[in-house]
């Protein structure tokens, strides 16, 4: 596995060095605390890098979040994707929620070791969050049928180019995209990375109406 810092500065060379070190303990956090508290896959840890960490910042492929805007990260387990696109976008406020309070306090324990001021992690569902943001992020929770209605309303009124939902999921996505009504637009992963991981991969981009 090519080392967390290795991979990432080759698919993002604009990272600073102060970012390229958040990712690296990103990745020993993940690590350590998933010896304590099963948050992913054990057999996927040797692919932490590309599986969760990489895998995260394909949304940052598809949407530049513009400063002082706001994400939503629904069922975000350890921290994902909300993390790694945390450190990405300093400037831009992230709320990761999820209804597992041992992952959230997973999640908090990462923000704070980081030093992540723009991240706050809630115990809760989606369709209890009062709040509204310029953008939702997820990882594959559930059918786009089922998802969307948990946040349909959590958006805020306000215009912001690429406005909407970025799902990430994998697998021929036609059928359950129908399914859906919803208007989307697919980014195929293996289009920015080279992983044979990525063949299947995507994100679901669902704007706002």
């Amino acid at each position: 596995m090519p080392a967390i810092r290795t991979l990432l500065s080759g698919y993002f060379p604009d990272l600073t060095e102060d970012q390229l070190q958040k990712y690296e303990q990103l990745g020993e956090l993940l690590q350590d605390w998933n010896q304590k508290i099963n948050i992913i896959s054990r057999k996927d840890m040797e692919e932490l890098g590309v599986h969760h960490i990489l895998h995260s910042l394909g949304i940052a492929k598809v949407v530049t979040f513009p400063a002082h805007t706001s994400v939503l990260d629904v069922g975000t387990g350890g921290g994902l994707p909300g993390l790694p696109l945390a450190v990405m976008f300093p400037e831009v406020k992230f709320h990761l929620v999820d209804s597992i309070g041992k992952k959230i306090h997973v999640v908090q324990e990462i923000a704070h070791a980081l030093h992540l001021h723009n991240v706050t992690a809630a115990q809760t569902r989606a369709e209890q969050v009062r709040e509204k943001y310029d953008f939702v992020v997820s990882r594959a929770v559930t059918r786009l049928a089922n998802f969307y209605p948990w946040v349909a309303n959590s958006f805020k009124k306000q215009d912001v180019a690429g406005k909407g939902l970025y799902y990430l999921k994998g697998g021929d996505l036609t059928e359950e995209i129908a399914e859906s009504g919803l208007i989307t637009q697919i980014y195929d992963l293996k289009n920015y990375f080279d992983e044979e991981f990525f063949e299947t991969k995507k994100v679901v981009y669902v704007p706002l109406k």
